[in-house]
């Protein structure tokens, strides 16, 4: 019996909240555009990046990006409108903080590294003209704002 709980403790430590079992390294999230009136624009092109790559996609629709400790940025174009720009930051998954408790850390370093233990938000509503910061965070407000999310901060601090 005394040997066995060593080795069980350690099997719960390995196993604790790891992301990299639990969560994909991909991320579907919902792109939207919108111009100043709040009217949905289709057929904008957008950008998506990040340190792990990029992709490009039409608006609305759903895009499947790489999750990253670093920030999504979003660029949409369409003729006769000014560009929109939209940074949607990357934040820490529960699993990544299961890994930093009970896993004595190898585990976060692996989900830092594949991107597994980061969550960007889901919903990147986006509005032509404008540049937005959008935060995980702010999902939990019920409060929308014609399709944006009412505590986006205005800026482009790429």
């Amino acid at each position: 019996m005394k040997t066995s709980l060593p080795l069980l403790c350690f099997a719960i430590a390995l196993s604790g909240g790891c992301a990299t079992i639990t969560s994909n390294e991909m991320q579907t999230v919902t792109l939207t555009t919108r111009d100043q009136n709040g009217d949905v624009v289709e057929n904008a092109k957008c950008e998506l990046k990040n340190d792990k790559g990029s992709w490009n996609a039409k608006s609305p629709g759903n895009v499947m990006v790489r999750r990253s400790a670093e920030d999504l940025s979003v660029e949409c174009q369409k003729d006769g409108m000014s560009a929109g720009f939209l940074r949607a930051i990357s934040r820490s998954a529960g699993g990544m903080w299961g890994n930093i408790i009970l896993g004595g850390g190898i585990g976060a370093i692996i989900d830092h590294n594949k991107g597994t233990g980061y969550d960007y938000p889901n919903d990147l509503p986006l509005r032509m003209g404008e540049s937005v910061t959008i935060d995980r965070r702010d999902e939990k407000s019920p409060a929308k704002d014609n399709g944006t999310q009412a505590n986006a901060r205005p800026g482009y601090p790429y």
